[in-house]
Parts: structure tokens; C-alpha cells; sequence
């Protein structure tokens, strides 16, 4: 592996570490996210605590810090193998954030952003896919979870080279749902869009 690669990877985790969740919601004096709603600071539950605003400038923040690194890594034509460990780190960040005590989000927004320059196809099924279970069930965790599982094999279909370090951040996606998981068993997992109904 180059030194560049090694550079990259690490910019890669401390962007990642940037937790965009707490920094909007401290610019639009909601509560901090790691103490309310599900406790995650992610764009969900910023959304669920009030800042509809905040929750999408939350949602391409998160985008772009999967994204801007593993462009940086396909400019530079970097080996599928460096820019695997750079699309890993960006998560990593992000879910274990070195400049918020690693108390982080899901990573589902950050991994979304690291398939964009494999490919419209990859980016675009996961995509598709999340929302479809969205869109039947309500749930953003069973959206997240379902893609999780299913984007490896469309990567090895399309981008087999990369299959490898995007199994990784979905096994590291699936693992920070692993309390959705228990809560969608037992049947005590909110629904984003049945709550929004209740509201009007």
C-alpha cells in the first residue's frame, strides 16, 4: 500500500469523525441527538427530534463524507484494495468518531456515499432498495438493514473488486443495528412516516 493510500485513509476517518448530526443541531439549538429521540446522531433522528432542515443538511453531509474520499482515491487511481480500506475508514468514522468520545451514527448515509463513484448502478440499487422497504414498511432501520444485506451481491455482480471491502461496512452496518434488530422482533421499532401521520 502507497503512502498516498495511507494519507487517504486517514483524512478519510477524520472526516468521518466530523459529526454532523451534533454540529447542525447545535447551530439550530435542538437537543443533542446522542441524548434524545434514539439517541443516535444521525439524520433520522434528527428528523424525529424536530429539525427538518437540519436532518437533510445532516443526510449530504454524511453523503459527501463517503463520498469526496473514495473520489479522491478513484482520481488518484488508487488500487480497489486502497480504495476499499479508504471507503471503510470513512465509515468507521463516522460510527466510531475519534473527535466525539466515538459515540457515532449508523453509517448508513456515509456507506450510501462511498458506492456513488462505484457506479450509478450500485449507488442507484441501494438507493432503490432502501426505499422500497421504506416506502412498504415504515421502518428506516429494516430499510437500512434489508440494503445491507443485499448491496454485496449487486457490488460482486457489477464491481467484484470492491465486494470484499463493501461486505465489510454492510457487516459493520448490520452490527450497529443490532438493538433495531431486537426492538423489530419484539415489535417496539417506531415508524418515521406512520409517526409524521399521527401528527396532522
Amino acid at each position: 500500500m502507497s503512502v498516498i493510500a495511507y494519507g487517504v485513509i486517514l483524512v478519510a476517518y477524520l472526516f468521518g469523525s466530523i459529526s454532523s448530526a451534533i454540529l447542525f443541531c447545535r447551530l439550530a439549538g435542538l437537543p443533542d441527538p446522542r441524548e434524545h429521540g434514539s439517541h443516535n446522531p444521525g439524520a433520522t433522528n434528527v428528523l424525529r427530534i424536530g429539525g427538518k432542515l437540519s436532518a437533510i443538511g445532516v443526510l449530504l453531509f454524511d453523503i459527501l463524507k463517503g463520498l469526496l474520499p473514495v473520489s479522491v482515491g478513484f482520481y488518484l487511481e488508487l488500487s480497489p484494495s486502497e480504495i476499499g480500506f479508504i471507503a471503510l475508514a470513512a465509515c468507521l468514522g463516522h460510527v466510531f468518531p475519534i473527535f466525539f468520545g466515538f459515540r457515532g451514527g449508523k453509517g448508513v448515509a456515509t456507506a450510501f456515499g462511498i458506492l456513488i463513484p462505484m457506479g450509478y448502478t450500485i449507488s442507484g440499487f441501494a438507493l432503490g432498495s432502501w426505499l422500497i422497504v421504506f416506502l412498504i414498511s415504515g421502518y428506516s432501520s429494516l430499510s437500512a438493514v434489508i440494503t445491507a444485506l443485499t448491496v454485496p451481491l449487486c457490488v460482486w455482480w457489477f464491481r467484484p473488486e470492491f465486494t470484499f471491502p463493501v461486505a465489510l461496512v454492510c457487516c459493520l452496518l448490520v452490527y450497529r443495528h443490532h438493538d433495531n434488530i431486537q426492538r423489530l422482533w419484539r415489535g417496539q421499532e417506531d415508524k418515521i412516516w406512520k409517526k409524521k401521520k399521527s401528527k396532522n
